[in-house]
């Protein structure tokens, strides 16, 4: 009687095999596989201390002071990566220390440039009007009330379109009061940005601005605003002979 030839599996056989056989790769066995591979590192590690000696031949103590030594190089790393945290934190708070001094030091050049006039300023303040019908007002008259306003608390001045600031100056020319080169004419309008109570109160004191214009014939009204916007701005100067004292001792004659 002839033996019947053993049946082999087909090609699709064994792709269903293998495709049902061969590992997949998850989440789980991913961290299992980090793990074992840790652990393998730290065992070849271990053994390579222990002269190479073959983990097969060691008793049983042996084994678990291997173990043990495991542990401990597994507490030591735990240790080092806490000490990394550490020091990632406290670069992370420098970086914020770093962040909120720059922060400053803007808001500091933000306001150094208001008081120099070399940026636009918003913020509550006053307008006063001033007019002249018999052309009485000059310079002096305009130069004291931007002075009340400054004593009064205001941060920045406009007067017309021109920026006050300290080297601002006013002249009478030709008929007409000038600050600096640009000619004004009435009405004369301020603006200023400050406490707007202080001001206003500043200008209406006796023998003072509003008083003033009145006795020249002229009229002044001030208005306290919610919001006032200076716009007009003024190129900053090097200086010519000053610089910063830097505290070092110069030679004198």
């Amino acid at each position: 009687m002839s033996e019947r030839p053993e049946a082999r599996p087909g090609p699709s056989a064994w792709r269903r095999l293998y495709v049902i056989a061969r590992p997949r790769l998850t989440r789980g066995t991913l961290f299992v596989t980090v793990l074992a591979v840790l652990l393998g590192f730290a065992l070849a590690t271990q053994l390579r201390a222990n002269r190479g000696q073959p983990l097969e031949g060691l008793r049983e103590d042996e084994l678990v002071r291997v173990l043990d030594d495991v542990t401990q190089n597994g507490q030591r790393l735990n240790g080092e990566l806490r000490d990394l945290e550490r020091t990632r934190d406290s670069l992370q708070g420098n970086e914020t220390d770093l962040a909120a001094a720059l922060a400053a030091a803007k808001d500091r050049a933000d306001s150094l440039s208001i008081l120099a006039g070399t940026i636009p300023a918003t913020g509550p303040g006053v307008r006063i009007v001033i007019t002249d019908p018999e052309h009485k007002i000059g310079a002096s008259l305009l130069l004291d009330t931007i002075q009340e306003l400054r004593d009064a608390g205001a941060e920045a001045i406009q007067i017309g379109s021109a920026r006050v600031v300290t080297a601002t100056y006013f002249t009478d020319a030709d008929g007409t009061v000038r600050v600096g080169t640009q000619p004004l004419t009435s009405p004369y309008t301020i603006l200023a940005i400050g406490e707007p109570a202080t001001m206003a109160s500043a200008m209406d004191i006796p023998g003072g601005v509003v008083e003033s214009v009145h006795r020249l014939g002229g009229e002044a009204t001030v208005a306290s605003l919610d919001t006032v916007d200076i716009t007009g701005i003024v190129t900053a100067k090097a200086p010519v002979f000053a610089r910063p004292d830097t505290g070092t001792p110069s030679a004198t004659k």
